[in-house]
């Protein structure tokens, strides 16, 4: 029975550190949203439908497996909150893995702009997403996507039983997961580390 905890925020809000606390803390397995597009990326190329629909297939089947095998796993998404589809997407998640006797955690980071653009540049995160090395497109697609669509939901509004919403602006990714843990009950898996974060 597998659990599946989304980390979900705006670009460079922090969801990709907080992801790796948790999958450390945990010993859960981690697919950062990066995963599937720097793959899919580097063999169709950049935003071609090629690289779309495998984008889509990678996930999709990352997390049958992740059901079918009893593996707890973390995954970063951006969500914009206003498109239905979205919230159908999530809720296709969630019933999968609630469906299948395993649990369903959403964890909604926020920041302020300034932070963001300031996480945005540092060398950590050009180091694990290629995309985003080229920092006048990063920080301009950062901006447009700001103002194009609503990548936090609004206050009170929650979408799911399991649903936390963190201002992570001034918190260090280990207190946030921490908080995460408190909040959902989590246990950690007993688990080598070559079984959760091989070659990491």
């Amino acid at each position: 029975m597998a659990n599946l905890i989304v980390v979900c925020g705006p670009q460079a809000v922090g969801k990709m550190v907080v992801a790796e606390k948790l999958r450390d803390k945990l010993k859960y397995n981690m697919m950062m949203n990066h995963d599937s597009i720097e793959i899919s990326d580097r063999i169709f190329g950049f935003a071609t439908p090629a690289q779309k629909e495998f984008n889509s297939y990678f996930r999709e089947k990352a997390f049958e497996l992740a059901v079918k095998y009893d593996v707890d796993l973390v995954f970063t998404y951006v969500c914009a909150f206003e498109m239905q589809e979205e919230k159908d997407y999530l809720m296709s998640l969630h019933d999968l893995f609630i469906e299948n006797g395993g649990g369903f955690y959403f964890v909604e980071l926020s920041a302020d702009l300034e932070t963001r653009l300031a996480r945005n540049e540092t060398a950590y995160r050009m180091e694990r997403k290629a995309s985003k090395r080229d920092v006048e497109w990063s920080r301009s697609n950062l901006l447009n996507d700001s103002k194009k669509h609503k990548l936090n939901s609004a206050v009170g509004e929650m979408w799911f039983e399991n649903h936390l919403k963190i201002d992570n602006s001034n918190l260090e990714p280990g207190q946030v997961a921490d908080m995460v843990i408190e909040e959902f009950g989590l246990i950690p898996n007993d688990k080598e580390e070559k079984e959760y974060r091989y070659g990491i």
